[in-house]
């Protein structure tokens, strides 16, 4: 467990469980512009895949969430499916250490590449991962993954794959 300085509680970084997924599910529900998933999803994110996601802990509440997974095609590589952080934590660098901590664990120490999506207007995230760049040491690229029209029949923004990497130190 890492801990991120915050007024007079220390957040505490841990490694996910099922039993926390309900709470996963109203911070995301609490971040607009992140699509809201079913619960389900969640409690699957907090378990299945504990191993890449992150929960950040204020006391007993989660104040920020990473959900991800390896891309089964390039298993070095992890897809960041969402980056949640509650109003209580925001302003102190949590996503970034969040991300690290997953980066840190040792089954994760393979982990070359990042991956995500986000929607242009989304100036949080672009920052987030254009600054994980920069710390790596290493390049940022963006296309279209998901089309506004194509794929979201005008429904949802488009959804830009954004690549970090490859990176050779995980040191952040």
């Amino acid at each position: 467990m890492q801990a991120v300085k915050q007024n007079t509680s220390p957040i505490t970084l841990i490694q996910p469980t099922a039993e926390i997924g309900a709470q996963v599910y109203q911070l995301i529900a609490n971040c607009p512009p992140l699509d809201t998933n079913s619960m389900y999803c969640n409690l699957l994110q907090s378990s299945h895949f504990a191993e890449t996601a992150v929960a950040a802990m204020l006391d007993e509440e989660v104040v920020g969430f990473i959900s991800g997974y390896r891309i089964p095609q390039r298993p070095d590589s992890l897809f960041v499916w969402q980056v949640a952080v509650g109003e209580k934590a925001r302003g102190q660098g949590l996503a970034t250490q969040m991300l690290k901590a997953i980066l840190s664990r040792p089954e994760n120490q393979d982990i070359k590449r990042i991956e995500t999506t986000i929607t242009p207007d989304n100036r949080a995230s672009w920052a987030l991962f254009e600054g994980l760049a920069r710390k790596l040491d290493t390049e940022i690229s963006s296309s279209v993954m998901f089309d506004k029209t194509t794929h979201f029949a005008d429904q949802h923004a488009s959804e830009m794959l954004v690549k970090v990497g490859p990176f050779k130190s995980q040191k952040l």
